[in-house]
């Protein structure tokens, strides 16, 4: 039955918009000609950057009592669109990672709750379609350059790996501590980006895990050799001499601009004449630790905290800058995201209590209940800002419910491929609202949100409905009830649940009925 009503909703909305589910590459070009007369149009470049730990209500466009200042950011939202009902598919980093190179939920993964930890294996399948590998068989050149969290086969001279011991997600710091004393820093680091999708990866994996040092490809750039000061933020661990978390993000900034105005052939990217790239740029800010570059310390109304969210403002604001120099603004689309809500730590000691920064008067949350880890929208209520000149309206906005796990499915209709049945089984494409050529209706049928803990929602339309107690996260146990029910549109602070109310006992059966079958059927899509 919920499969029969997919087929007619989808088949609804594309008859609705007057389209194809799927342009072919022919009708893309037509369509990029009509829009843009004059030479024919070639596929865009994308660049899609992810900011770590970023909360709705830090940008300044978005929230008028923001006590930081995103002028690169409220630029972007000016020149394009403003999603304001976007969703991490995890209230914490590498379950939405995962989600977003290959268009499925990390729940249906081995990763159940909580994230990775320090030496983790590789979350991603051999052989998992990824928004990197999609692009790269159209021509796309494929670099990641930043946080990646999704896990390496870490070398040992015995050939031994963490997750023979202990599973993934699981911490015991003792076991790790160990098995980092055996890891072979002199050879290849397995199974790690460019053998999921990307054809270059630069970055430090996870900045307050070990080791502490860039990897660029399957090296690390120096041998770590040194124990990790006890007195610098971050799990013990090996780290290269020198090493300052400072210079994390200007190092990947510069990075990243680097690619983007790299010429044809140029190492170490080997960017091919005339192709277009994705550009997947995970940050490392304002996560833990929050350490801003000098430059930016006492810039913001919201101590180290807000510092180091206007450094990722700069950050935007250099890639913006890349794209305009080497005259490829107008043919990229520029998405901008987080990972999951904000703890609101205020940045003492380069971390802080969850809410601290609430004392200079500043809500990362917005509006929202809860913070990063709960299944409450400060969880996973995202900002989402989108450019294309000459195919999205500057100034726009769009108040539709997508999910991050929807990039797949939108890159896949912008080359005109249909995604394989076995691949992307949690994605819908949101191309028909970037164009402004949706029909009224959704585009996806449901949400599924999930917690640090595992505690399911799911959203569908004006209702979330949340399968347990509380916030499964960070922020408490609420009020009791065995579920709950929330209707967003006249409760976006979720203050009123309605699941013990017998009105609204329908609302409760029928979602709870769609969320188990959306994990038991093993895909969200037809």
């Amino acid at each position: 039955m919920l499969r029969h009503s997919r087929r007619d909703f989808l088949k609804n909305c594309a008859c609705a918009a007057g389209v194809t589910p799927f342009l072919s590459p022919a009708g893309w070009a037509a369509e990029c000609d009509r829009a843009n007369p004059g030479p024919r149009a070639s596929l865009p470049n994308i660049v899609f950057i992810l900011a770590d730990d970023l909360g709705y209500g830090d940008l300044s466009c978005l929230n008028p009592d923001s006590k930081i200042s995103t002028p690169n950011l409220d630029r972007l939202a000016s020149q394009g669109m403003v999603f304001t009902d976007v969703h991490s598919g995890s209230a914490v980093c590498t379950p939405t990672r995962y989600g977003i190179l290959t268009g499925r939920y990390c729940w249906r993964s081995p990763l159940k709750r909580s994230v990775l930890w320090a030496w983790d294996g590789p979350l991603i399948e051999p052989g998992r379609l990824t928004v990197g590998a999609l692009l790269g068989r159209h021509g796309y050149d494929t670099a990641c350059i930043g946080k990646w969290h999704l896990g390496w086969d870490w070398p040992t001279q015995e050939g031994s790996r963490i997750n023979d011991q202990i599973a993934p997600g699981e911490s015991r710091p003792g076991i790790r501590n160990t098995f980092g004393e055996k890891v072979d820093f002199s050879r290849p680091l397995a199974n790690g980006p460019t053998t999921r999708g990307f054809d270059y990866y630069f970055g430090d994996d996870v900045p307050n895990f070990p080791p502490y040092c860039f990897i660029e490809n399957d090296r690390t750039i120096g041998i770590p050799t040194q124990p990790k000061p006890p007195d610098m933020f971050g799990s013990p661990g090996p780290m290269v001499a020198g090493w300052r978390l400072e210079d994390v993000m200007p190092a990947l900034t510069e990075k990243a601009v680097a690619f983007l105005r790299a010429k044809p052939g140029a190492e170490p990217f080997h960017r091919r004449n005339a192709s277009p790239f994705f550009l997947y740029f995970p940050l490392t800010a304002p996560h833990t630790p929050i350490a801003p570059a000098q430059e930016f310390q006492g810039t913001s109304k919201a101590g180290a905290y807000g510092d180091y969210v206007q450094q990722v403002d700069w950050t935007v604001g250099q890639v913006l800058q890349a794209l305009d120099d080497t005259g490829q603004a107008g043919n990229t689309l520029v998405l901008f995201t987080s990972d999951n809500g904000s703890p609101g730590r205020d940045g003492t000691n380069m971390n802080g209590a969850v809410n601290s920064v609430r004392r200079f008067g500043h809500n990362p949350s917005y509006i929202y209940r809860g913070i990063k880890a709960d299944i409450w929208e400060g969880g996973h209520h995202e900002p989402f800002l989108a450019r294309w000149p000459g195919r999205i309206k500057p100034g726009s906005r769009c108040g539709r419910t997508i999910c991050l796990t929807d990039l797949l499915a939108t890159c896949a209709e912008i080359l005109g491929e249909p995604l394989p049945a076995d691949a992307g089984e949690d994605s819908f494409s949101f191309l028909p609202l970037l164009l402004n050529r949706a029909p009224d209706g959704p585009v996806r049928e449901a949400v599924v949100h999930h917690s640090i803990d595992g505690l399911f929602a799911l959203r569908q339309g004006q209702w979330k409905f949340v399968d347990g107690v509380g916030s499964g996260g960070w922020s408490g146990k609420g009020d009791g009830l065995p579920g709950q029910l929330y209707n967003l549109q006249t409760d976006p602070r979720e203050q009123n649940n309605l699941y013990a109310d017998p009105e609204h006992q329908p609302v409760v059966n029928r979602l709870k009925r769609l969320l188990e079958e959306c994990k038991t059927q093993g895909c969200a899509r037809p």
